[in-house]
């Protein structure tokens, strides 16, 4: 049986929830189906953060699948928390809020944040958009680690061909001087690296740079 989705929910603490205040008390309400759908889709709700300043703590020893931020007024503020506390440990997020105010979307998908819902709090939509979330966040972490890898070998392909011309310079240097053929002269390149423990190219880099000096 696959273990079921471990969820942490970044949001306001209801208990502090002012009664007189109607927006507060809207926010509590869409907190509270937000948790109940949760649970009736099966997912494990591991705990309710505020987003303060010990999340990345909590984040860590909580080690969730999936972060999702509900909030409001507060959305920026809270989101902000949520991509610091994640940075080092990268982990799908999904904001959910009432707020219409869309003028932030793009900032908050390019911090991060893999779905973006506004007024998707009913039962029925959350696992789909949780779903997708999830393979949204898997799709580019993949593509990320295609990259470095890229880059990775990229590098490693500079440093050899770097260290090949350095190898045949010092070749070249040494067949010139002393009358050497290539075969000797990489033998003789050979036998000072194994003698002084370092790398052919290093020897090589050496030998250049004692030409220069001596012209």
């Amino acid at each position: 049986m696959k273990e079921a989705l471990r969820i942490v929910v970044v949001a306001p603490d209801l208990a502090l929830t002012d009664p007189g205040d109607e927006d507060a008390r809207v926010q509590a309400d869409r907190s509270r189906s937000l948790r109940i759908g949760l649970l009736e889709n099966g997912f494990n709700l591991v705990a309710s953060l505020p987003a303060d300043v010990y999340l990345t703590e909590r984040l860590t020893q909580l080690r969730p699948d999936l972060v999702i931020v509900d909030a409001e007024s507060d959305a920026r503020d809270a989101l902000e928390h949520v991509v610091f506390a994640t940075r080092d440990a990268p982990r799908p997020i999904v904001m959910f809020t009432n707020d219409e105010d869309t003028s932030h979307v793009q900032a908050a998908v390019a911090a991060g944040v893999s779905a973006y819902i506004v007024a998707g709090l009913s039962a029925q939509r959350i696992r789909p958009i949780l779903d997708v979330a999830l393979a949204r966040f898997q799709h580019e972490q993949t593509l990320r680690q295609e990259l470095a890898a890229t880059k990775s070998e990229l590098r490693e392909r500079t440093t050899e061909l770097q260290e090949r011309k350095l190898l045949d310079r010092a070749k070249g240097l040494i067949m010139q001087r002393q009358g050497l053929s290539e075969a000797q002269a990489y033998a003789k390149l050979r036998r000072a690296a194994m003698d002084q423990g370092l790398k052919l190219a290093q020897v090589a880099q050496r030998l250049l740079d004692m030409a220069e000096l001596l012209g």
